[in-house]
């Protein structure tokens, strides 16, 4: 059974808000054998230019499923998000089908569910080839500097080796034109 953590930023989650986005999202429970115990967090957002953003995180002992949406109507933003969580259930049950079908832990988990979908124009066998192997080595650097290396670049990500710390890191451009740094252990 999904639980919902539905949170509004500059939007009040009405009661008919919250049974569109409860109604919809419990859908992807069909493509699950078992009872799924998980709690959906979802987050919608309103911003000045009355966009809406609607952010949905399912974390799973398996498998964390996550879609955002951006749209004018926050009903259709709901819709689309579903479409993407499905989308990606059913990515990952065809990989795990494929590559463990003599195992049963994860596949298990997975209920069979047709996903012949003709409206969805995503190929659910879609490969993951590597065209392009690069070798480098990583430069001590900060932050600032290894941001500034990335916009020379042109690149939209650039991994370095902190100075500070000796750990490998990694910064990468966001999609509202922020940066973000990724820290490994």
């Amino acid at each position: 059974m999904l639980n919902f953590n539905i949170r509004g930023e500059n939007i009040e989650v009405t009661p008919a808000i919250r049974d569109h986005v409860e109604g919809k999202v419990e859908k992807v429970a069909r493509y699950f054998n078992e009872e799924i115990q998980a709690t959906a967090n979802v987050n919608l957002k309103v911003y000045n230019d009355r966009q809406t953003k609607v952010e949905v995180t399912i974390p799973m002992k398996n498998l964390t499923l996550r879609a955002e949406e951006r749209n004018a109507d926050m009903y259709a933003a709901v819709d689309l998000i579903v479409d993407k969580l499905e989308r990606q259930i059913r990515k990952y049950k065809t990989k795990v089908n494929r590559k463990f079908r003599e195992r049963e832990g994860v596949a298990a988990f997975f209920a069979t569910v047709d996903t012949s979908d003709a409206s969805v124009g995503h190929s659910d066998e879609e490969e993951y080839n590597i065209v392009r192997t690069k070798q480098f080595d990583l430069k001590p650097m900060d932050q600032e500097e290894a941001v500034l290396q990335m916009n020379m670049l042109g690149h939209n990500f650039y991994i370095y080796t902190d100075a500070d710390s000796n750990g490998t890191h990694i910064v990468y451009k966001r999609k509202d034109g922020k940066y973000g740094l990724i820290e490994t252990n």
